[in-house]
């Protein structure tokens, strides 16, 4: 077959040397299987945009429900040249389809509105926000809470001293200390004006949350907030004028206030999660050494062209795809492709950007695209991230219920109080007003921000990142689970794993690996490098390992082939060791003095001491394991044999891992567990990604938590975390209508007071808390 047809299962290039419709025994196998999923089961990746179309993707601060999500899309969608848009909150990214030159200035700025705050997505700074070692958020939510929440918390102290004596002695049926008093009425209005200023200043986030729901006609948790609020505000406002103080200042104090300073938690517990991994690298190359007529100049990246000629010196990453052009080198793919061995390279083979040429410099050609692989990557999982809506929130889903029948009582309730008091305006109005502060479940929005962000806190806590808390829901869904090997059920280190050589020759290979770059040298270095190293004469690199002379003797350490090329003979006892070393998925590396292999040592990647546990754990749980791995199956070998892994499949691309998840999907919730950028696509196509704390940035952004001290028993962990908060989340929306129970019946009774309100209101939220902080 054509090396220019694609493959049947990822798109790739199918090789000219291979036969069939797949690029590698990886996709076969994935296609011969595992079902073709259904048309909904896998997220439309960017790449999928419509003929003529440009994806631009945003980064959108600010987003916390799927209300968000909505109301982006139509705001992105409202501008000339748009032919849609993808948001999601649960990665706070919104991806807009564009006819043409996406107009990003106009798009920035309309998606900025409403206290949102849009930035192009490769432009995003992940710390930014954050100060890790004050804990403090910055931005508008942060002034809002340091301003608003504790300012209406001091507020709450004298209007207690002032009002609360009234409310007792009015409850108690004693007369009204404030009765009379002409000093009352200079005291109310300060009342008026600041309370007014909590509601508008600190509860900013809650009257955009109402806004929306109105404008979207989609009822929420901060209409129901907003609605109490003003009803409070209200009641107090009337009561000034008809010279009533039974005012319920403090509840809409508490209402708005409490809920800000719950999604301010929430926030910072996400932040918090999200900044434990900013330290990580995405592989990406911003310059490069292009070839001129008049030597060499440093240009960006993005300004080179298809043909150029680029120098890649020893030790630095290819920035973009291309091909050799000439000589040899050795290169690791393993942040692309996941091989955990080097690989070398001729004339002519393709180079893949992100990789790392670890053994000769690379003058290499570029490519018609002009991008890397690992840019390609990152495209795929934004792309796969706005399409990754969240799912409603369950508080949110009863505002729905709730919020009409809400309205329709309490105008029913006005119309009636207006009618039976011989159509006295004021009645009417104090019992619409009365019906909003006694019914509206408000409650649920400071519950929901609260369990969430409590949520996410203690998660981190146990060495679990989560970014946000609809994984907790996403998690308990999950039928199979997908493994990376490569970094992930191995620990991705190249280590010495066996020998067998003189000790001098040893200590003479070491001295020469020290002088290169590739993972192997580093092995050896760590095993057999000392501070009494012998003396170098000569020294010479080569693709597949070194040479030189020392201490007058010449030695060879490489691969078999480099060997075969020297000249160099392999005994049959060492040769046999070299095979069975490849077979098991190892790197054999022989060492030899004076033309002949004396010696061999075994490198490889080890697998992690708590991988088959934590599979056992996993498998107990009803859970389907999946092995996805880059590498050839006799390096999966290990893990084939084990009784708790369903299905293994090796010599898989990054697009193969992809194609692979969705077709798992197909029958159930999938999560996929990485570690590297090439794991990225998998991850972002998974319903949920877990990765590793050790894995790359791209790796982290694709995935939904992370597990940050880098022991895979912090999968299972997670697991029991989601059963937590499911509980937790449980508990405290019940508990929010406590409230509610308390002040229908006194309403309905005649006897709403409003310090008995604020009682219910404390012992609510107080429960609340306290369950979440237990």
């Amino acid at each position: 077959m054509s090396g220019s047809s694609a493959c049947d299962l990822c798109d790739n290039p199918v090789p000219a040397h291979r036969e069939g419709p797949f690029c590698s025994a990886g996709c076969r196998s994935v296609a011969e299987t595992l079902p073709e999923p259904t048309a909904d089961a896998e997220p439309r990746p960017a790449d999928d945009a419509p003929d003529g179309t440009t994806s631009t993707f945003f980064a959108v601060d600010g987003m916390h429900s799927a209300t968000c999500e909505a109301y982006l899309e139509a705001v992105a969608c409202g501008i000339d040249g748009v032919v849609d848009a993808d948001a999601s909150y649960v990665t706070e990214s919104v991806r807009v389809d564009c006819d043409g030159e996406p107009p990003i200035e106009r798009l920035t700025e309309a998606l900025s509105g409403l206290g949102y705050d849009a930035t192009l997505r490769e432009e995003r700074d992940p710390g930014s926000a954050v100060d890790t070692d004050g804990g403090v958020v910055n931005g508008a939510l942060g002034y809002r809470y340091a301003a608003g929440v504790v300012f209406a918390t001091f507020l709450l102290i004298p209007y207690a001293v002032v009002f609360y004596p009234s409310h007792l002695a009015a409850l108690l049926g004693f007369a009204d200390p404030l009765g009379g008093d002409a000093s009352v009425t200079t005291v109310v209005p300060v009342f008026l004006v600041l309370t007014f200023v909590v509601i508008v200043v600190t509860g900013a986030p809650v009257l955009r949350d109402a806004y929306i729901a109105i404008v979207l006609r989609k009822p929420n948790t901060g209409l129901l907030v907003t609605l109490t609020a003003i009803a409070a505000y209200l009641f107090g406002l009337a009561g000034y004028f008809a010279g009533i103080f039974g005012a319920y200042y403090d509840l809409a104090v508490v209402a708005v206030a409490g809920v800000t300073g719950a999604t301010f938690y929430e926030s910072l517990a996400k932040r918090n999660a999200a900044s434990a991994l900013t330290d990580l690298t995405v592989s990406r190359v911003e310059e490069a050494t292009r070839e001129t007529a008049a030597g060499t100049e440093t240009v960006p990246v993005e300004h080179l062209e298809p043909d150029d000629r680029v120098l890649v010196p020893e030790g630095e990453r290819v920035p973009v795809d291309g091909t050799l052009a000439e000589g040899e080198c050795t290169v690791d793919e393993a942040v692309v492709t996941g091989e955990s061995t080097p690989v070398r390279k001729q004339a002519g083979d393709d180079l893949i950007g992100g990789s790392v040429v670890t053994t000769g410099a690379a003058t290499m050609t570029v490519g018609d695209d002009v991008r890397s692989s690992v840019d390609r990557l990152a495209a795929s999982v934004w792309g796969f991230q706005s399409a990754a809506h969240g799912g409603q929130r369950r508080a949110n889903r009863i505002a729905e219920r709730v919020a009409p029948p809400l309205i329709a009582v309490a105008v029913l309730v006005g119309v009636g109080a207006f009618a039976l008091s011989g159509g006295r305006v004021a009645v009417g109005i104090v019992g619409l007003l009365t019906t909003f502060i006694a019914a509206s479940p408000w409650a649920l929005g400071f519950a929901t921000p609260l369990s969430a962000g409590s949520s996410v806190a203690r998660a981190l806590d146990r060495g679990v990142a989560v970014f946000d808390e609809t994984t907790f829901e996403r998690l308990r869904g999950v039928e199979t689970v997908v493994f990376d090997k490569t970094g992930t059920l191995t620990t991705g280190k190249m280590e010495v794993l066996d020998q067998d050589a003189p000790a001098d020759l040893l200590a003479a290979a070491a001295e020469l690996e020290r002088r290169a770059s590739h993972p192997a040298a580093a092995a050896i270095v760590d095993a057999f490098g000392s501070d009494d190293a012998p003396a170098i004469e000569s020294f010479t690199s080569h693709p597949t390992g070194v040479e030189g002379v020392v201490d007058g003797r010449r030695v060879l350490v490489g691969n078999p082939d480099l060997f075969a090329e020297r000249g160099w003979s392999v005994p049959d006892a060492v040769q046999g060791r070299a095979i069975e070393a490849r077979e098991s998925g190892r790197l054999p590396v022989l060492v030899g003095e004076d033309g002949e292999a004396t010696g061999i040592v075994i490198v490889g990647d080890e697998a992690r001491t708590d991988w088959e546990a934590t599979l056992e754990r996993l498998a107990d749980r009803g859970l389907d394991v999946v092995v996805l791995t880059g590498d050839d199956e006799s390096a999966a070998a290990e893990f084939a044999a084990s009784p708790h892994v369903t299905h293994v499949f090796a010599g898989v691309p990054p697009a193969g891992k992809s194609a692979a998840v969705g077709r798992l999907r197909a029958a159930g919730p999938v999560a996929m567990v990485g570690d590297g950028t090439n794991d990225a696509p998998a991850l972002a196509a998974a319903d949920l990604g877990i990765s590793l704390g050790s894995g790359t940035a791209l790796a982290a952004e694709a995935s939904d938590l992370a597990v940050l001290d880098d022991r895979l028993d912090g999968v299972a962990a997670a697991f029991d975390c989601s059963a937590e908060s499911y509980g937790r989340r449980r508990w405290n929306d019940r508990t929010a209508l406590l409230y509610n129970v308390v002040a229908i019946p006194l309403a309905v009774a005649g006897l709403l007071n409003p310090l008995l309100t604020m009682g219910a209101a404390v012992l609510c939220c107080g429960l609340i808390a306290g369950n979440s902080f237990r």
